[in-house]
């Protein structure tokens, strides 16, 4: 459930369509209304607390239709089921589940702690990524302010002289002159062509399956999504398992949440799968490419043991861990790489500079 309300459809709070809570407000709300509800507060009043704590006017109005909604009778499943966009299908149907078996606190808490876990998996992936970017913005930001604003002013030294510059210098001559020339039309073009990507990625379900399927071939970087993936697979269908969702069902909300493509699409056939009484073990066994031979292993004796949640969630923190290892190797590995890339281009500007300066002095003859 990457974003608890992500636009509104009730009439009254079309003004808010872009509404947005972040991973820790919906797992405050979770474990607030867990609390409440687990302390027999009654779940209108849950409700009225937490939006008296709302400082947001946007998201007072959206805690203001769920009050409405369950104060004329209706389950908080099915106020929320009402904006499905919003909600998501995972935390509706833990809700629904929590409402009809009477164990509502339980699943509220469930579905903080899967909030919980999720958002600190995606601050490790994320935290690897943040140390490269910023050494490769850095040194493409050194790199284009010493050929752009520093190369240039040594320029007229060497050509003043009528001199045969070295290639290196040369090379530095061209870059410059583009880069100074064409430079912010080239960035601004660059910026276009990412964002006409991402657009036709979101609009063209082919495209991106492509680049789900590319991703998950480059070297490292796929062994990381793949177990990030395999993650949120085993601990969504785990914990929906723990909370009383049929299997099927839980196939079928597990893949409406997995953003890749391929592993979208792989979950959707479990379950017609499931649905025809086959074990799940066979279908992942099917798939090789995208589930390892441990998971179907371990899935066919939970089958067999009927223990399949609890094994679901062993297998979750096994990837997660995997996805921990993973993410130190990939950091530690691209470090040196940018480093070296870095002292590489400052070096050969150097070069291209020193060079023509020290065969200018070979040539001059003392008086």
């Amino acid at each position: 459930m990457a974003s608890f309300f992500k636009s509104l459809s009730a009439p009254s709070l079309a003004s808010f369509t872009y509404v947005r809570f972040s991973t820790k407000e919906q797992t405050l709300f979770a474990k607030r209304m867990s609390f409440l509800v687990k302390a027999g507060v009654p779940l209108v009043e849950c409700l009225s607390l937490i939006r008296a704590q709302t400082k947001s006017k946007a998201k007072g109005l959206v805690y203001d239709a769920v009050i409405k909604d369950v104060s004329n009778g209706q389950y908080l499943s099915s106020s929320l089921g009402k904006h499905k966009r919003l909600f998501g299908e995972f935390a509706i149907n833990l809700i629904r589940v929590g409402e009809n078996s009477g164990i509502l606190s339980q699943n509220l808490a469930y579905l903080a702690d899967e909030l919980q876990k999720k958002h600190e998996l995606q601050k490790k992936v994320i935290g690897t990524l943040v140390y490269p970017v910023f050494i490769t913005i850095a040194t493409l930001g050194v790199t284009s302010i010493l050929t752009v604003f520093i190369f240039p002013k040594l320029m007229p030294i060497f050509t003043s002289l009528h001199v045969t510059l070295p290639l290196t210098t040369r090379i530095m001559i061209a870059v410059s002159a583009y880069l100074r020339d064409w430079g912010i039309l080239t960035l601004i073009g660059l910026i276009i062509l990412i964002i006409l990507f991402l657009f036709i990625r979101s609009k063209f379900e082919g495209v991106r399956t492509l680049a789900d399927r590319i991703l998950l071939r480059i070297p490292l970087v796929g062994s990381i999504a793949r177990s990030y993936n395999l993650t949120n697979f085993c601990r969504t269908t785990g914990l929906l398992l723990r909370s009383g969702i049929t299997l099927t069902d839980a196939l079928v909300i597990t893949s409406e949440t997995t953003k890749n493509r391929l592993y979208r699409g792989a979950c959707a056939q479990l379950a017609v799968q499931a649905t025809r009484g086959e074990p799940v073990s066979r279908g992942l066994a099917a798939r090789p490419d995208l589930y390892p031979d441990i998971l179907s292993h371990m899935v066919a004796v939970g089958e067999r043991t009927g223990n399949l949640s609890s094994t679901m969630t062993y297998l979750s923190e096994l990837y997660e861990a995997e996805v921990e290892e993973l993410t130190k190797t990939l950091s530690s590995s691209i470090e040196p790489v940018l480093m070296i890339v870095m002292g590489a281009l400052v070096g050969l500007i150097a070069v291209s500079v020193i060079t023509p300066i020290y065969s200018i002095t070979q040539h001059l003859q003392p008086k």
